[in-house]
């Protein structure tokens, strides 16, 4: 029998953790709870979970901070919660590499829902070998090599580490240049129809792809304005 997923649940309300664990566990979930950052870091060493549900405020390491944390050690996904509803709160926790994001109070089926959706995307992560060299999935641009196959990147021949979904998305605009897609077609194409996200999403992860790539000379990763995005490629 294949060993059950693991969630880590990170709140200091443990009536509100102790509702999450029991409809996780009701799908079959292993799960452990911590109460403060300091506790969240220290399970996760130890528990090593496939998912996190992150409270924002948090005693001591706020949310934040404890998500940037786990960021710098793993890529496991954190769906984060919050009382929280400004634009601001989402933005920033997508860009500290949140994969979700939901307002309290929330409706326990949709964060079941949100935990599978998540864990579904990740079950992509290349942990696979190889496959053969006619099968490959791979992009070359001057100074820029996207290999969907062994999810590797290398930018002016420097191996670039990203997480699956990030090379995903530059790997599908890099196969298609001067392709404009909308937000809500790269969600579909990278993300899946189910994704319970939103198009901000994509914007955070262009974001992340710029800060580590930077636009050559004959490309560029372009917004189209009212639109969405394209990889641009210009003809010599």
């Amino acid at each position: 029998m294949a060993a059950r997923q693991k969630i880590l649940i990170v709140d200091d309300d443990n009536n509100i953790a102790e509702l999450i664990s029991l409809y996780l566990t009701k799908e079959m979930y292993d799960t452990r709870i911590a109460e403060d950052g300091e506790e969240a870091l220290s399970i996760f060493r130890e528990f090593d979970p496939n998912l996190v549900i992150l409270d924002l405020m948090l005693p001591g390491k706020d949310g934040y901070e404890v998500c940037r944390e786990i960021r710098r050690m793993k890529d496991t996904p954190v769906i984060m919660l919050s009382a929280k509803g400004e634009t601001f709160d989402k933005v920033l926790g997508l860009e500290l590499g949140a994969d979700d994001y939901m307002i309290k109070p929330f409706d326990s089926k949709e964060l079941v829902a949100r935990v599978k959706a998540v864990l579904r995307r990740y079950k992509t992560a290349p942990t696979r070998e190889p496959e053969a060299a006619k099968d490959a999935k791979i992009v070359e641009y001057p100074h820029l090599t996207v290999n969907q196959t062994n999810y590797s990147v290398v930018y002016n021949d420097q191996n670039i580490d990203m997480p699956p979904k990030e090379l995903e998305l530059l790997y599908f605009l890099a196969s298609h240049p001067n392709q404009v897609f909308t937000r809500e077609q790269l969600l579909d194409h990278i993300w899946g129809f189910d994704y319970v996200g939103d198009t901000r999403t994509v914007d955070v992860h262009i974001k992340r792809l710029r800060e580590k790539i930077k636009d050559y000379g004959t490309w560029s990763i372009a917004t189209v304005w009212g639109i969405g995005y394209k990889f641009e490629v210009k003809r010599s």
